[in-house]
């Protein structure tokens, strides 16, 4: 899926973190998307040098990418990689040019604030999900992007997979019924444990369901049209190796406005040994009337691909050949291809697109109604159920679980379920 082709100055680019989406999709695409003239100058701002350094040194992305730089803030190389800066990004962000790009791929805590740095200083955003923590914080920003005419899209890649597409079109064209019952699931590799996660994941910020559970909400959303209604969250706590406590098996469950219900399970707990990158998938069944019932099934870790190697940490494996891999082309290096590229393709375009209207605040502010309107890619305002979820997903974890109901309109929010 690509968006109409515009006619905009290509925009500079800040990266607001380098842990390992960075890595491993937000980089590659942003290198790719510059090499086309889609983009400039890229800048990435760390905590401290180390991640910035392994970005730098990277063997996939230097084979991939052998004539891209980015420019490291802090500089690892005079600073060196573990003294902390962090309020640097927040001068990055102020040294662009009004409407550029700004990148948000910090922890799920610390969204809020590099958003309104960003909005502050009047740059159009690409923020991995969730957007915020809060539903009222996902109201302000929407406000004060609209009011000066910047886009804000939510990374919710799963939306840009072909499956979903298709899955999306046919819902919504009435060849599934009604959504009445399923499960999702995306386990993610227990080494994880040993990475940045075990700094930031943990029991007073965030937990599994809210940091990756929160794409099969959306993708449910996002494909039936219907509403979170309410969300019960279950959560084991268990050790990180460096003794923090962090809600690692997370068992959620969302009722949607039409009674149907989905669960869905999330973990770091995938075994390191196993075949694929993580396990994860999703399974929707429907109701057409009382004529007959309707399936999805999607399992997204199966892609028919598998890979006997001579080396490297698994001899046997099976890749995902559809969210981000590296191919040749006829250019230098290898680009990326896949539904993670997409993501970032298609908002970086929707940006461009906005941006394209230049200082007419009226044309800007009509083509961001648009875009919510279609619903393709996710906006602070077209998919703020997703914070309400989060925020009643907390709320639930954090008591054992109880059921919290979710208010629409003027008083939004979650409360619990009395009986």
């Amino acid at each position: 899926m690509h968006c109409l082709e515009v006619n905009v100055a290509k925009m500079d680019v800040v990266m607001v973190g380098g842990g390992m989406i960075t890595h491993d999709q937000l980089l590659p695409s942003i290198y790719q998307l510059q090499r086309t003239g889609q983009l400039g100058d890229i800048k990435i701002c760390a905590l401290n040098g180390a991640p910035l350094k392994a970005l730098a040194e990277s063997d996939a992305i230097n084979a991939a990418f052998p004539s891209s730089s980015f420019q490291p803030f802090p500089d690892y190389e005079k600073a060196g990689v573990d003294k902390k800066f962090p309020d640097l990004y927040k001068e990055v962000i102020a040294s662009l040019a009004p409407r550029q790009l700004v990148v948000v791929a910090v922890p799920d805590q610390m969204h809020y604030q590099a958003l309104q740095v960003a909005l502050g200083h009047d740059q159009h955003i690409l923020c991995v999900k969730p957007l915020v923590l809060e539903y009222e914080q996902a109201v302000e920003i929407e406000k004060e992007a609209y009011d000066k005419g910047l886009f804000i899209g939510v990374e919710y890649h799963k939306r840009l997979d072909d499956r979903s597409l298709i899955t999306r079109n046919r819902w919504q064209n009435g060849e599934f019924g009604e959504f009445r019952f399923g499960w999702a699931h995306l386990i993610e590799p227990w080494y994880y444990r040993d990475s940045n996660f075990q700094n930031w994941c943990t029991c007073e910020n965030t937990d599994m369901f809210t940091y990756i559970g929160c794409h099969y909400v959306d993708l449910v959303a996002f494909i039936t049209g219907l509403k979170p209604a309410s969300v019960s969250v279950y959560g084991i706590v268990d050790k990180y190796p460096n003794g923090n406590d962090g809600y690692l098996w997370t068992d959620g469950r969302v009722i949607w406005e039409n009674g149907a219900v989905l669960t869905v399970f999330n973990a770091i707990g995938y075994p390191n040994e196993a075949p694929g990158g993580n396990s994860q998938g999703m399974v929707l069944y429907g109701q057409n009337g009382l004529e007959r019932s309707t399936i999805v099934n999607h399992s997204d870790q199966y892609r028919g691909v598998k890979h006997s190697l001579a080396g490297g940490k698994k001899i046997y494996h099976e890749p995902n050949p559809d969210f981000m891999q590296y191919v040749p082309w006829s250019g230098d290096g290898l680009r990326p291809v896949g539904y993670g590229y997409r993501s970032v393709e298609f908002i970086v375009q929707e940006a461009l697109r906005v941006e394209a209207a230049g200082d007419d605040l009226a044309a800007r502010q009509a083509l961001l109604k648009e875009i919510d309107a279609k619903g393709l890619v996710a906006t602070p305002k077209n998919s703020n159920y997703n914070e309400l979820v989060v925020e009643a997903g907390r709320k639930s974890i954090l008591d054992g679980g109880r059921e919290v109901l979710i208010d629409y309109g003027e008083n939004a929010g979650g409360k619990f379920r009395e009986y």
